[in-house]
Protein backbone atom coordinates (compact mmCIF):
# COMPACT_ATOMS: atom_id res chain seq x y z
CA UNK A 1 0.00 0.00 0.00
CA UNK A 2 1.30 3.46 -0.93
CA UNK A 3 2.68 5.58 1.94
CA UNK A 4 0.46 8.50 2.80
CA UNK A 5 1.72 12.04 3.16
CA UNK A 6 1.06 11.89 6.91
CA UNK A 7 3.14 8.77 7.28
CA UNK A 8 6.03 10.39 5.42
CA UNK A 9 5.82 13.44 7.68
CA UNK A 10 5.73 11.27 10.80
CA UNK A 11 8.74 9.24 9.62
CA UNK A 12 10.68 12.41 8.81
CA UNK A 13 9.85 13.88 12.22
CA UNK A 14 10.97 10.67 13.91
CA UNK A 15 14.24 10.75 11.98
CA UNK A 16 14.82 14.36 12.97
CA UNK A 17 14.13 13.54 16.63
CA UNK A 18 16.51 10.58 16.51
CA UNK A 19 19.20 12.79 15.00
CA UNK A 20 18.65 15.42 17.71
CA UNK A 21 18.82 12.75 20.43
CA UNK A 22 22.08 11.42 19.00
CA UNK A 23 23.53 14.96 18.92
CA UNK A 24 22.50 15.55 22.52
CA UNK A 25 24.23 12.32 23.55
CA UNK A 26 27.36 13.35 21.68
CA UNK A 27 27.41 16.80 23.33
CA UNK A 28 26.87 15.25 26.77
CA UNK A 29 29.80 12.89 26.22
CA UNK A 30 32.02 15.78 25.18
CA UNK A 31 31.03 17.74 28.28
CA UNK A 32 31.75 14.76 30.56
CA UNK A 33 35.17 14.18 28.99
CA UNK A 34 35.94 17.90 29.22
CA UNK A 35 34.92 18.09 32.87
CA UNK A 36 37.00 15.03 33.69
CA UNK A 37 40.01 16.56 31.96
CA UNK A 38 39.61 19.83 33.88
CA UNK A 39 39.29 17.89 37.15
CA UNK A 40 42.52 16.00 36.49
CA UNK A 41 44.32 19.26 35.70
CA UNK A 42 42.97 20.98 38.83
CA UNK A 43 43.93 18.04 41.05
CA UNK A 44 47.39 18.08 39.52
CA UNK A 45 47.78 21.81 40.15
CA UNK A 46 46.68 21.43 43.77
CA UNK A 47 49.10 18.54 44.31
CA UNK A 48 51.99 20.49 42.85
CA UNK A 49 51.14 23.51 44.99
CA UNK A 50 51.05 21.42 48.15
CA UNK A 51 54.36 19.79 47.31
CA UNK A 52 55.93 23.16 46.53
CA UNK A 53 54.74 24.70 49.79
CA UNK A 54 56.17 21.93 51.90
CA UNK A 55 55.08 23.62 55.18
CA UNK A 56 57.25 22.26 57.99
CA UNK A 57 57.86 18.84 56.43
CA UNK A 58 61.31 17.97 55.20
CA UNK A 59 62.24 16.89 51.68
CA UNK A 60 65.26 14.94 50.48
CA UNK A 61 65.49 16.67 47.09
CA UNK A 62 68.79 18.50 46.59
CA UNK A 63 70.01 17.87 50.14
CA UNK A 64 72.98 19.96 51.32
CA UNK A 65 76.23 18.33 52.40
CA UNK A 66 78.53 19.03 55.33
CA UNK A 67 81.28 21.46 54.36
CA UNK A 68 84.65 20.37 55.70
CA UNK A 69 86.41 23.12 57.62
CA UNK A 70 83.33 25.36 57.78
CA UNK A 71 83.92 28.52 59.83
CA UNK A 72 81.89 28.49 63.03
CA UNK A 73 80.45 31.38 65.09
CA UNK A 74 81.76 31.84 68.62
CA UNK A 75 80.68 29.02 70.92
CA UNK A 76 78.91 26.99 68.21
CA UNK A 77 79.60 23.27 68.50
CA UNK A 78 81.94 21.63 66.02
CA UNK A 79 81.35 18.75 63.61
CA UNK A 80 82.68 16.15 66.07
CA UNK A 81 80.36 17.22 68.87
CA UNK A 82 77.45 15.07 69.98
CA UNK A 83 75.33 17.95 68.67
CA UNK A 84 77.25 19.03 65.56
CA UNK A 85 76.85 22.65 64.49
CA UNK A 86 74.39 23.31 67.32
CA UNK A 87 74.04 26.67 69.09
CA UNK A 88 74.25 26.25 72.88
CA UNK A 89 72.49 28.79 75.07
CA UNK A 90 72.13 29.32 78.80
CA UNK A 91 73.94 28.73 82.05
CA UNK A 92 73.20 25.06 82.82
CA UNK A 93 75.79 22.72 84.25
CA UNK A 94 77.12 19.85 82.16
CA UNK A 95 74.92 17.33 83.98
CA UNK A 96 71.65 19.21 83.29
CA UNK A 97 69.16 17.72 80.80
CA UNK A 98 69.89 18.61 77.18
CA UNK A 99 67.04 20.16 75.21
CA UNK A 100 67.66 20.24 71.46
CA UNK A 101 65.30 22.19 69.25
CA UNK A 102 65.55 21.69 65.50
CA UNK A 103 64.09 24.66 63.66
CA UNK A 104 64.06 26.30 60.24
CA UNK A 105 63.79 30.06 60.60
CA UNK A 106 61.32 30.19 57.68
CA UNK A 107 59.05 27.57 59.30
CA UNK A 108 55.65 28.98 60.36
CA UNK A 109 55.14 26.22 62.93
CA UNK A 110 58.49 27.12 64.50
CA UNK A 111 57.38 30.74 64.70
CA UNK A 112 54.16 29.61 66.40
CA UNK A 113 56.11 27.72 69.08
CA UNK A 114 58.43 30.70 69.50
CA UNK A 115 55.48 33.04 69.93
CA UNK A 116 53.74 30.70 72.37
CA UNK A 117 56.70 29.70 74.54
CA UNK A 118 59.99 31.01 73.19
CA UNK A 119 60.49 33.06 76.33
CA UNK A 120 59.75 30.05 78.52
CA UNK A 121 62.23 27.85 76.64
CA UNK A 122 64.94 30.50 76.95
CA UNK A 123 64.13 30.99 80.64
CA UNK A 124 64.70 27.30 81.34
CA UNK A 125 68.17 27.66 79.82
CA UNK A 126 68.90 30.94 81.61
CA UNK A 127 67.82 29.41 84.92
CA UNK A 128 70.17 26.46 84.37
CA UNK A 129 67.35 23.92 84.19
CA UNK A 130 68.34 22.66 80.74
CA UNK A 131 71.25 22.84 78.37
CA UNK A 132 69.45 24.41 75.39
CA UNK A 133 70.92 23.69 71.99
CA UNK A 134 69.31 25.22 68.93
CA UNK A 135 69.84 23.04 65.86
CA UNK A 136 69.40 25.05 62.63
CA UNK A 137 67.73 23.38 59.64
CA UNK A 138 67.55 24.84 56.14
CA UNK A 139 65.29 22.44 54.23
CA UNK A 140 62.75 25.13 53.30
CA UNK A 141 65.35 26.55 50.91
CA UNK A 142 64.84 23.40 48.81
CA UNK A 143 61.06 23.41 49.18
CA UNK A 144 60.87 27.05 48.10
CA UNK A 145 63.30 27.05 45.17
CA UNK A 146 62.50 29.40 42.30
CA UNK A 147 61.81 32.45 44.45
CA UNK A 148 63.07 35.97 43.77
CA UNK A 149 66.90 35.68 43.61
CA UNK A 150 67.28 38.51 46.14
CA UNK A 151 65.68 36.33 48.81
CA UNK A 152 66.81 32.90 47.57
CA UNK A 153 68.28 30.53 50.16
CA UNK A 154 66.82 32.62 52.97
CA UNK A 155 66.98 29.81 55.55
CA UNK A 156 70.69 29.41 54.87
CA UNK A 157 71.44 33.14 54.62
CA UNK A 158 69.31 33.99 57.65
CA UNK A 159 71.02 31.29 59.71
CA UNK A 160 74.41 32.56 58.53
CA UNK A 161 73.42 36.09 59.59
CA UNK A 162 72.43 34.66 62.96
CA UNK A 163 75.99 33.36 63.19
CA UNK A 164 77.25 36.90 62.62
CA UNK A 165 74.97 38.11 65.43
CA UNK A 166 76.25 35.33 67.71
CA UNK A 167 79.76 36.72 67.21
CA UNK A 168 78.42 40.13 68.23
CA UNK A 169 76.89 38.75 71.44
CA UNK A 170 73.28 38.86 70.21
CA UNK A 171 72.49 35.14 70.08
CA UNK A 172 68.98 35.16 71.51
CA UNK A 173 68.10 38.67 70.38
CA UNK A 174 68.73 37.96 66.70
CA UNK A 175 67.12 34.52 66.93
CA UNK A 176 63.99 36.16 68.31
CA UNK A 177 64.10 38.98 65.75
CA UNK A 178 64.14 36.52 62.85
CA UNK A 179 60.93 34.92 64.07
CA UNK A 180 59.30 38.23 64.98
CA UNK A 181 59.97 39.43 61.44
CA UNK A 182 59.23 36.19 59.62
CA UNK A 183 57.30 36.93 56.40
CA UNK A 184 53.66 35.90 56.50
CA UNK A 185 54.12 33.84 53.32
CA UNK A 186 56.39 30.87 53.85
CA UNK A 187 59.56 31.01 51.77
CA UNK A 188 59.53 34.74 50.96
CA UNK A 189 62.53 35.22 53.25
CA UNK A 190 64.79 38.23 53.70
CA UNK A 191 67.21 40.23 51.60
CA UNK A 192 70.70 40.88 52.97
CA UNK A 193 69.67 44.49 53.59
CA UNK A 194 66.74 43.31 55.71
CA UNK A 195 69.02 41.01 57.70
CA UNK A 196 71.40 43.89 58.38
CA UNK A 197 68.43 46.01 59.47
CA UNK A 198 67.55 43.29 61.99
CA UNK A 199 71.08 43.66 63.35
CA UNK A 200 70.36 47.32 63.99
CA UNK A 201 67.00 46.40 65.50
CA UNK A 202 68.64 44.16 68.13
CA UNK A 203 71.00 46.96 69.17
CA UNK A 204 74.13 46.64 67.05
CA UNK A 205 75.74 50.01 66.38
CA UNK A 206 79.05 51.53 65.28
CA UNK A 207 81.93 49.13 64.72
CA UNK A 208 79.83 46.17 65.87
CA UNK A 209 77.22 46.91 63.21
CA UNK A 210 79.93 47.40 60.59
CA UNK A 211 81.47 44.03 61.44
CA UNK A 212 78.05 42.38 61.41
CA UNK A 213 77.20 43.91 58.03
CA UNK A 214 80.52 42.75 56.55
CA UNK A 215 79.97 39.25 57.96
CA UNK A 216 76.52 39.08 56.34
CA UNK A 217 77.73 40.46 53.01
CA UNK A 218 80.70 38.09 52.91
CA UNK A 219 78.60 35.06 53.77
CA UNK A 220 81.10 34.17 56.49
CA UNK A 221 78.90 31.49 58.02
CA UNK A 222 77.07 30.15 54.99
CA UNK A 223 79.07 26.91 55.20
CA UNK A 224 78.10 26.49 58.86
CA UNK A 225 74.42 26.97 58.00
CA UNK A 226 74.71 24.51 55.11
CA UNK A 227 76.47 21.95 57.30
CA UNK A 228 73.88 22.18 60.04
CA UNK A 229 71.15 21.74 57.43
CA UNK A 230 72.98 18.66 56.12
CA UNK A 231 73.13 17.21 59.64
CA UNK A 232 69.36 17.67 59.93
CA UNK A 233 68.94 15.53 56.80
CA UNK A 234 71.46 12.90 57.92
CA UNK A 235 69.71 12.48 61.27
CA UNK A 236 66.42 11.83 59.48
CA UNK A 237 64.35 14.51 61.17
CA UNK A 238 60.91 14.60 59.54
CA UNK A 239 60.23 18.32 59.94
CA UNK A 240 60.37 21.32 62.22
CA UNK A 241 59.98 22.25 64.97
CA UNK A 242 61.41 19.08 66.51
CA UNK A 243 62.33 18.93 70.17
CA UNK A 244 64.49 16.31 71.87
CA UNK A 245 65.07 16.12 75.63
CA UNK A 246 67.93 13.81 76.61
CA UNK A 247 67.40 11.79 73.45
CA UNK A 248 63.62 11.51 73.76
CA UNK A 249 61.28 13.31 71.38
CA UNK A 250 59.27 16.16 72.89
CA UNK A 251 55.78 16.68 71.46
CA UNK A 252 55.43 20.04 69.74
CA UNK A 253 52.45 20.90 71.92
CA UNK A 254 54.64 20.40 75.00
CA UNK A 255 57.31 22.71 73.57
CA UNK A 256 54.63 25.35 73.15
CA UNK A 257 53.36 25.15 76.74
CA UNK A 258 55.62 26.42 79.53
CA UNK A 259 54.03 24.42 82.35
CA UNK A 260 54.02 21.17 80.38
CA UNK A 261 57.64 21.60 79.29
CA UNK A 262 58.79 22.42 82.83
CA UNK A 263 56.99 19.34 84.13
CA UNK A 264 58.73 17.22 81.51
CA UNK A 265 62.14 18.68 82.37
CA UNK A 266 61.50 18.11 86.08
CA UNK A 267 60.80 14.47 85.28
CA UNK A 268 64.36 13.97 84.01
CA UNK A 269 63.30 13.99 80.38
CA UNK A 270 60.86 11.09 80.59
CA UNK A 271 57.88 11.80 78.30
CA UNK A 272 54.33 10.63 78.94
CA UNK A 273 53.69 6.95 78.30
CA UNK A 274 53.50 6.12 74.63
CA UNK A 275 55.93 8.77 73.40
CA UNK A 276 58.65 7.56 71.07
CA UNK A 277 62.41 7.70 71.00
CA UNK A 278 63.80 10.41 68.73
CA UNK A 279 65.43 9.14 65.52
Amino acid sequence: MAESGKDRRDRAAAAREAAKSQERRRERTVRIIGAATVLVVVVGIIAVALLARGSSESTTAGEPTVVEGAALPKGVLGPDSEYPFGVPYGTAAADAPVLEIWEDIQCPACASVEQANGAGIAALAEEGEVQLIWRPATFLDRVNEGRDPSVAQSSTRGTAAWGCAIDAGKTKEFHDALYANQPTEEGVGWTDAQLVALGEQVGLTGADLDSFSTCVADGTYLDWATSSGATFSVEGIAGTPFGVLDGVEVPTQTLAEDAALRELVAGSGQPPAGETEAP
